[in-house]
């Protein structure tokens, strides 16, 4: 028998079990001048501040080193979704990083932080690309010379005895982007934008090192649905050096199928390019919603080929996870990971959330594929930063922030200042980052493009924990155990990302291994979650524990035991010694029905370890706020079974 536990089964809910319930934006603006008034009034400099940025003190990390090919496939771990100077929104907050020290810091070279401390991964990445704002791209660095940043540092700024200068620069910069034209009126500059695209591609090709590390080409694309706080933002990715003459913005087509046409033509003239989706938590909704305004027209030629421009889609990031949420589903217990809506003083509802989540959509695209024989929502998915500092901040015990004046120290984020501009300013419910994990050949821009094209990729919360995910008919359990265990199951299987075709009266079987980051904590337990539409049309999922630690024994509802949270707040630390390194399963689906289109995908869990708050708390000599500790994860791409037409 599989060591298997069935989570929950669930149709979607009629009637909200979970809120997001947050004070009005009223209470919150007069909490913040009663946070000016505290903290504003006496010497209370951001202690928190690292030393000085001294790149002599800095050990490199060493010569990178090259990975031979593979025609089983490498892992490779990488950031596809990184800010510099040249993103305007930026700029304005303090950053002078430029993309040249994005791929520095990827590569494992230390750079200094908008604040002025350095910073340094523990690891290299494999790859990385540059996504700056297509909007305007390059024109504040070179037409804004008079911001506050200029008059006085950032670091001298911070450590002042007088914190209203805080406040009062978060305001001017908030003023400086409005201005700006990040709403309407200012009036683009293309020769300043074509400057820094030639400034994007030229460090791309300086910094790419076949086999050792990618360097790929692109930008971010950054349309609002009407207003600002609705995201329907992509990163455009190319496969090669051969990119397009300036970069598509939401100015030049601000809905997602003026961007569809951008890429289709791209393609038509012989570039190979994607768009990835990301923060659909923050679309209120409208990333993966059919009809409205601005849902999905399933008439649209283009709106039917989604899934080909747009593969993959990134679900775990600074700004929070987006693979489910508890109203959508609430029978999960792992659902309300780092939720980050975007709106301060506002409600999550049901209609607010349902068409922002990636679950939700993935059961969305088996009821279209049902009902007009296409699947628009086929997209397997990634992790990534969204980091506008040129840095990859995916590690909690590290954590840097995501732009300097909001959240680029631990006083900012979670000391006396932070707790002032949390009241208008989320920064404290934003994650650490996530990793792009792919499964591909080799470490090139094309292989790893093409991975993320047949979707053999997935997303982690920061952790390098390794995950291979199979589906196939007659797959042995003992290929868990064999060096050619993997060989065999590209043979007879099919790996995440792949369409799953069995015979009659075949029943879908998986295989998936997963191990624990090696500098990393053990793991707690390997799931499988499954979407489906029964012969009503109606959407359902269940959650199964495939394997996990300890020993532990599910009770008479067949719920498995919380694993031991070692997680001391005291000093932000955890112990090894629950878990375990490695955890493999093989499963038979008990319940499938080969007239209903399924979806399945595997979501990895770490044991329980301290938040970034965590360790901010320790350095602040402050109570941790919660949660004092999280589970990190990794989420694979899924699967998909469709029944024969």
């Amino acid at each position: 028998m599989p060591r298997m536990t069935k989570r929950c089964s669930s149709s979607k809910p009629s009637l909200s079990r979970y809120a997001v319930k947050r004070s009005g934006v009223v209470t919150r603006l007069s909490v913040l001048l009663i946070g000016v008034t505290l903290y504003g009034c006496g010497p209370v400099p951001d202690a928190s501040i690292d030393p000085p940025f001294d790149a002599t003190s800095m050990s490199p990390l060493g010569e990178l080193q090259r990975s031979d090919p593979n025609p089983l496939n490498n892992l490779y771990w990488g950031d596809l979704h990184i800010h510099t100077a040249l993103s305007s929104d930026a700029f304005l907050m303090g950053v002078r990083a430029m993309p040249e020290d994005a791929y520095r810091f990827a590569r494992g070279d230390a750079i200094e932080h908008a604040v002025g401390y350095g910073i340094q991964a523990q690891r290299p990445l494999d790859f990385a690309a540059v996504t700056d704002h297509s909007e305007f791209l390059g024109q504040a660095r070179e037409t804004l010379r008079d911001i506050p940043t200029e008059r006085m540092s950032l670091r001298a700024l911070l450590t002042t005895e007088n914190q209203i200068a805080v406040m009062r620069y978060w305001w001017e910069t908030i003023s400086r982007m409005k201005d700006l034209g990040f709403q309407q009126g200012m009036t683009v500059d293309p020769e300043i934008n074509q400057r820094a695209w030639r400034q994007v591609i030229d460090a791309a090709e300086a910094y790419n090192d076949p086999g050792r590390f990618s360097a790929l080409i692109g930008w971010e694309w950054s349309a609002w649905a009407g207003d600002l706080a609705t995201h329907l933002h992509r990163n455009v990715i190319y496969r090669d050096e051969r990119v397009s003459e300036r970069p598509f913005s939401a100015l030049d087509g601000g809905r997602p199928e003026d961007l569809w046409a951008f890429l289709d033509s791209e393609r038509g003239a012989g570039r190979h390019v994607l768009a990835i989706p990301h923060n659909s938590n923050q679309s209120k909704g409208l990333m993966y919603r059919v009809g409205g305004e601005w849902g999905l027209d399933i008439n649209d030629p283009l709106a039917q080929r989604r899934s080909e421009f747009e593969p993959v889609s990134e679900i775990l990031q600074i700004k929070g996870a987006s693979e489910t949420h508890p109203l959508l589903s609430p029978l999960d217990e792992f659902a309300d990971y780092e939720i980050a809506s975007m709106i301060v003083g506002t409600e999550d509802t049901l209609d607010t959330v349902r068409g922002g989540y990636a679950r939700d959509a993935l059961l969305t695209g088996l009821a279209i594929e049902r009902a007009y024989g296409f699947n628009p929502f086929q997209f397997g998915v990634i992790g990534s930063s969204d980091s506008h500092n040129a840095s990859s901040p995916s590690d909690e015990s590290d954590y840097s922030g995501k732009l300097p004046v909001m959240d680029g120290s631990a006083g900012l984020r979670t000391g006396a200042v932070g707790i002032a501009l949390d009241q208008i300013n989320p920064v404290t419910r934003w994650s650490s980052g996530g990793l792009a994990a792919v499964w591909a050949r080799e470490n090139t821009r094309e292989a790893i493009f093409d991975a993320l094209q047949r979707r053999e990729t997935y997303a982690t919360s920061g952790p390098r924990i390794s995950v291979r995910f199979f589906a196939g008919a007659q797959l042995d359990p003992e290929w868990l155990q064999h060096s050619d265990g993997v060989a065999k199951a590209y043979q007879h299987a099919v790996p995440m990302g792949g369409k799953l075709q069995l015979a009659e009266g075949e029943r879908p079987e998986f295989l998936v291994q997963a191990a624990k980051d090696p500098l990393g904590a053990h793991l707690d337990r390997i799931q499988l979650v499954k979407g489906w539409i029964d012969t009503s049309g109606r959407s359902h999922e269940t959650i199964y524990d495939l394997a996990w630690s300890d020993g532990r024994v599910p009770d008479e509802r067949g719920v498995l035991p919380s694993v031991t949270n070692t997680v001391d707040a005291a000093d932000a630390s955890y112990r090894n010694d629950v878990g375990e390194g490695v955890l493999n399963a093989w499963w038979q689906d008990p319940e499938f029905d080969p007239l209903q289109p399924s979806v399945y995908y595997v979501r990895v869990l770490e044991i329980p370890t301290p938040r970034w708050s965590t360790f901010d708390a320790v350095k602040l000599g402050n109570p941790p706020m919660d949660p004092v500790s999280i589970q990190e994860r990794a989420i694979s791409s899924p699967i998909w079974y469709a029944p024969d037409p």
